[in-house]
């Protein structure tokens, strides 16, 4: 399959990043919010809801258990589009996908204060016991006390940026 994206005349990282933080802001997830940015440069190979569905255990450092940051999950699986790596006899496909998402992850660590994993972006010291599966209530509070809606920002920042360096 053919999963060449084709980017409109006024692409704008900044825009995409901007979205990404909107999704959130209304309620998805972060591997969500950073998929749903680009939802319709994929909709000829994929929907939107199949895109939210896809990224809706990634919440959380997935499921809530605070390992790698959900965005991040987001912005890795945006680099299987980017960079397609679907026939396993393909070496070369794997090599150049990986090297992509390697690339993304010290973007990201860059960005972010130097980690991938959920529970060290929010501050939060390593847990033997996982949280409650009960996603938090989105209140102003919430938001206050999260870095997610810059870290979600930044995640799609590096998908667009990657995206416009291979056109």
């Amino acid at each position: 399959m053919d999963f060449k994206i084709q980017l409109p005349a006024d692409f704008s990282p900044e825009e995409r990043a901007e979205r990404a933080r909107n999704n959130f802001l209304n309620g998805y997830n972060c591997c969500q919010s950073v998929l749903l940015a680009f939802s319709d440069l994929l909709e000829s190979q994929v929907s939107a809801e199949l895109l939210s569905v896809i990224g809706s255990g990634f919440g959380g450092g997935m499921a809530r258990l605070r390992e790698v940051c959900g965005s991040f999950s987001g912005a890795v699986a945006m680099a299987g589009f980017i960079s397609p790596a679907d026939d396993p006899s393909v070496k070369e496909a794997r090599t150049a996908n990986y090297a992509l998402v390697q690339k993304m992850a010290a973007e990201f660590k860059e960005l972010n204060g130097g980690s991938i994993v959920c529970g060290e972006l929010l501050g939060l010291r390593k847990r033997q016991d996982t949280e409650s599966p009960e996603p938090s209530d989105r209140t102003p509070e919430y938001y206050k006390k999260r870095p997610c809606p810059q870290i979600i920002y930044n995640s799609a920042l590096i998908v667009a940026r990657n995206l416009l360096e291979r056109q």
